[in-house]
Formats: C-alpha cells, structure tokens, sequence
C-alpha cells in the first residue's frame, strides 16, 4: 500500500512540474532572450557613436619612409682593377 501511495505522489509531483514548467518556461527564455537583445544593442550604438575628442593628437596613417639605394648598400670601397 505505501509503495502505490509513493508511486501516486511521485506522478502527481511530475504532473505538476510538467505543467508549471510549460508555463514558466516561456516565460523566463523569453525574458533572458530580451535581455540579450538589449545588451547587444548598447554594445551596437557604443560602437557607432564616434568617440570624445579628449585633447590628445592622433595619426591614423603615416606615409611609409622612403629607403635611398645608397642606404642599405653599406659601405663602399673604392678599387682599381690590376692587369697583368
């Protein structure tokens, strides 16, 4: 007899979680669901508003520095060609 009252209990508690669940659920993935969409958003319109100028100067691009042939050739010695 204690065995059917368990096995009784135990369904109508799953039964139950069953329906809570079906109707919490929703509700909370819902809700998780939004909060996600809006922390998106912030992060999407920090990212398009252009930054303060706070005072600082800055280079965004600097033109490569020209390299002379006679720069990287080393040192140069001057010879005669002997012939025999």
């Amino acid at each position: 007899m204690s065995l059917l009252k368990f096995l009784f209990i135990f369904i109508c508690v799953l039964w139950l979680i069953k329906i809570v669940a079906r109707v919490l659920l929703p509700i909370f993935f819902q809700k998780m669901v939004s909060k996600v969409q809006n922390q998106a958003q912030q992060r999407y319109a920090q990212q398009q508003r252009p930054p303060e100028p706070d005072g600082r100067l800055r280079v965004d691009y600097m033109p490569p520095k020209e390299k002379h042939p006679g720069d990287t050739a080393g040192d140069f010695v001057e010879y005669e060609e002997v012939s025999k």
